[in-house]
């Protein structure tokens, strides 16, 4: 019997019931019953400064240790500027940094299996995903890019904030929920 995987999401927008959070939670129902799911709290993260490495921060080693734990991570952000947001950034700098005397192939970005999602205007967030995805890349995440989902945000989700799915959005989600699930078996 297959064990329950671990997914854990990176919410990359600050706003407390972004379009981003919505999805969040949309991708947190297609992945119930089907994998263990939680979310990462990066708040308390500093910025990137290699005089605040050694001794390890308790919150940088909270947040190294959940993605550790993790067997995927999805991250989930808005656009900003034709990329994601600079906290997600800081995020990936901290995983990308080796633990503290141990050498580089400590780093937990090293490895770590992600997939990205984001809800924004009329491109559906591809120039973030595509720069996100580098990143990631860059790093030795190994990212699965294909079947990710960019949602372009519909009049009605603008006008009243909330967001609103088309079925072909739902199917998209569903299909990329299946296929993280299967790259992360």
């Amino acid at each position: 019997m297959a064990t329950e995987k671990n997914v854990l999401i990176v919410v990359g927008t600050l706003r407390n019931n972004g379009f981003n959070e919505q999805l969040a939670r949309r991708i947190e129902t297609l992945l119930e019953g089907r994998a263990s799911v939680s979310r990462l709290d990066y708040s308390a993260l500093p910025l990137m400064n290699q005089d605040l490495e050694n001794p390890e921060r308790p919150e940088v080693a909270a947040v190294r240790e959940a993605v550790r734990q993790a067997d995927g991570v999805w991250f989930v952000s808005p656009q900003y500027n034709a990329s994601f947001p600079g906290h997600v950034k800081n995020l990936v700098d901290w995983l990308s940094r080796p633990l503290p005397g141990k050498g580089r192939s400590t780093a937990v970005a090293g490895g770590m299996r992600a997939t990205v999602s984001g809800a924004g205007g009329r491109t559906a967030t591809a120039e973030m995903r595509a720069a996100l995805d580098a990143l990631l890349a860059f790093v030795g995440a190994q990212v699965m890019t294909d079947k990710e989902t960019g949602i372009a945000l519909s009049g009605e989700s603008w006008t009243t904030g909330t967001l609103v799915l088309s079925p072909e959005d739902e199917a998209a989600l569903a299909a990329q929920a299946d296929a993280f699930l299967d790259f992360i078996a």
